[in-house]
């Protein structure tokens, strides 16, 4: 029997399924095959996990600026795409789209022998998990953001230029979502403080603005009192 590669040991995607949370790997290092995308001027990371365990372990702790591609309908392996802070997956560029649509077919057992090959893809805040799914198996919160496109057929240079950029690591997910979570509270703060030095700045402006303008209104009616008291005294004259 003909031993399987460990890289296309898909997880299995059945959509759209209910619920939400599911199992994990513990945080502990997963397997994961990191890709550059070179298809634009502004590189972009693309990765995906060894197998179905290691997809459970990037579906828990993936970030909000990921998008996550699998083959329509098909086992495939789970293809994760980072973009840059601030982005949507609107932003994507069409070059970048292709690079993932073709990686994840080709780690597809059954799709990478097909054409026309239809690809979903939906941000990772999209991704539902419940406690009675399978392993690697997962829903959307909102059928109407998941997004598709179509692979006609196999392009090797596409394949072939991904290959080439590929790193296997063993990160410690948790940490490092832990981490980008620390690094945008911080901003957070910084922005919030920011904000009401700001507003602090602008209530003081304000204050001495206003204590301006009483000052000169007590000065003007002074004056016209000191005018009135003069008048009087030339009448009395």
């Amino acid at each position: 029997m003909r031993r399987r590669p460990a890289r296309l040991r898909p997880a299995r995607f059945r959509p759209p399924a209910a619920g939400a949370g599911g199992a994990g790997g513990g945080g502990g290092a997963a397997m994961v095959f990191y890709f550059t995308s070179g298809a634009v001027p502004a590189v972009y990371t693309i990765y995906m996990g060894k197998d179905k365990y290691e997809n459970e372990d990037l579906i828990k702790y993936g970030w909000p600026e990921d998008i996550w591609f699998h083959v329509d309908k098909l086992s495939s392996a789970h293809v994760y795409l980072r973009l840059h802070k601030g982005q949507t997956v609107e932003d994507i560029p069409k070059e970048v789209l292709i690079d993932c649509a073709h990686l994840v077919k080709a780690n597809s057992i059954q799709g990478c022998k097909m054409n026309n090959v239809n690809v979903v893809y939906t941000p990772w805040t999209n991704l539902k998990k419940t406690a009675d799914m399978d392993v690697g198996q997962i829903g959307f919160h909102r059928q109407k953001d998941v997004k598709m496109l179509t692979v006609e057929k196999k392009v090797n240079e596409i394949l072939n230029r991904l290959e080439k950029t590929k790193v296997e690591r063993f990160p410690d997910l948790a940490a490092e979502k832990e981490a980008r979570d620390r690094e945008e509270r911080n901003e957070k703060k910084a922005q919030i403080q920011e904000m009401k030095r700001k507003e602090k700045e602008e209530m003081k402006k304000k204050k001495e603005l206003e204590e301006l303008r009483s000052y000169s209104s007590l000065m003007k009616a002074e004056n016209m009192s000191s005018n009135q008291d003069g008048n009087d005294s030339d009448d009395f004259m």
